[in-house]
């Protein structure tokens, strides 16, 4: 699907909306073999206006997504490879002294964008972590006292590798509670790996996505109708109550030492609207709530160390969580 050639995606239509999104995961899939989670919380992110972080090893095609998502929906997009000599200068942008008129000018640095590719985000100080704090909240940057507004969309994509890993910074609670999902990507399938190298050995190249059959399958004004639909979207408040259920449950737990936020209530209740909305209802069911609350909660609370060290993992607790929180009928 093209939306240059398809008025039906200009006319303001949720349902039209709706199929250019859904149109996302066969275009992402022309380039990223598998990964339909990880593709599915990226378009909860869209709608929700928040921001994602991608955790998995080296080599298993964070970056690609991002780049392939940002090719199907035809936004601008840049990429930084955080590295520890990044200087917050460097993602945000800086004054520069422009000589012919003896003035400084703002240079903007490549956090004006549509969708930033924060690569490795885990690799560079808390200094320069903290440099995309104001950008992803407030969205804008300030610089010498002057708000700057960032584009809409804007959707910040950080990718990190396990920070069991050597050289890594672990980002600090402020800034991971600003992340609306923590996607984790795994190791591909026997048969996506499979695919994957049948794919390199027919000539694909991941450095030209246009190449692979990478085509815009939706446009900002759909994601803009989207939003308007989501926002119409139904929460009963049994499921409000819900919500709340499992979020006051994490803080009760006796393997977490940090809790789920109202911050993170709100975000789960958000992402579950957003998911009700792409599956076709008009209405939040408890199952939405459920297939949500792994990605949007689980870096938003901290493990007790007695329970690391007995292999407890914060994904482990939240399904335990939910298994025992009385479902709304």
């Amino acid at each position: 699907m093209d939306p240059t050639t398809d008025n039906a995606a200009h006319t303001g239509d949720p349902a039209a909306a709706r199929a250019s999104l859904e149109a996302l995961r066969a275009e992402i899939a022309k380039a990223v073999v598998g990964q339909d989670p990880a593709v599915t919380g990226l378009a909860v992110a869209l709608l929700c206006r928040g921001h994602v972080l991608l955790e998995g090893v080296p080599g298993v095609a964070k970056t690609l997504l991002v780049r392939t998502l940002a090719a199907a929906l035809d936004l601008d997009t840049k990429r930084v490879q955080f590295t520890p000599d990044l200087m917050p200068s460097d993602v945000t942008g800086s004054l520069v002294y422009d000589a012919r008129t003896s003035e400084f000018s703002f240079q903007p640095g490549p956090v004006f964008t549509n969708l930033l590719l924060a690569d490795e985000i885990n690799r560079t100080p808390p200094k320069t972590q903290a440099s995309l704090l104001e950008a992803m909240e407030e969205r804008q940057v300030t610089v010498d006292g002057t708000p700057r507004p960032l584009p809409d969309p804007f959707l910040v994509a950080a990718t990190q590798n396990p920070v069991e890993y050597e050289g890594t910074y672990p980002l600090p609670e402020a800034q991971l509670d600003r992340f609306l999902l923590k996607l984790t990507i795994p190791l591909p399938s026997r048969q996506d790996e499979i695919d994957v190298l049948t794919r390199h050995a027919e000539g694909f190249n991941p450095q030209d996505l246009r190449a692979a059959g990478v085509r815009p399958a939706a446009t900002a004004a759909d994601l803009e109708t989207a939003r308007a639909a989501v926002a119409k979207t139904t929460v009963s408040p049994e499921i409000t109550a819900y919500v709340v259920d499992i979020c006051r449950a994490t803080r009760e737990s006796p393997s977490l030492s940090l809790g789920v936020s109202p911050r993170g209530a709100t975000a789960l209740l958000s992402t579950a609207r957003a998911w009700a909305w792409l599956t076709g209802r008009d209405y939040v069911t408890p199952d939405d709530v459920k297939a949500l609350a792994l990605p949007t909660l689980r870096h938003r609370v901290q493990l007790r160390p007695e329970a690391e060290m007995e292999g407890v993992t914060t994904d482990s607790v939240i399904n335990a969580i939910l298994t025992h929180v009385p479902v709304p009928r």
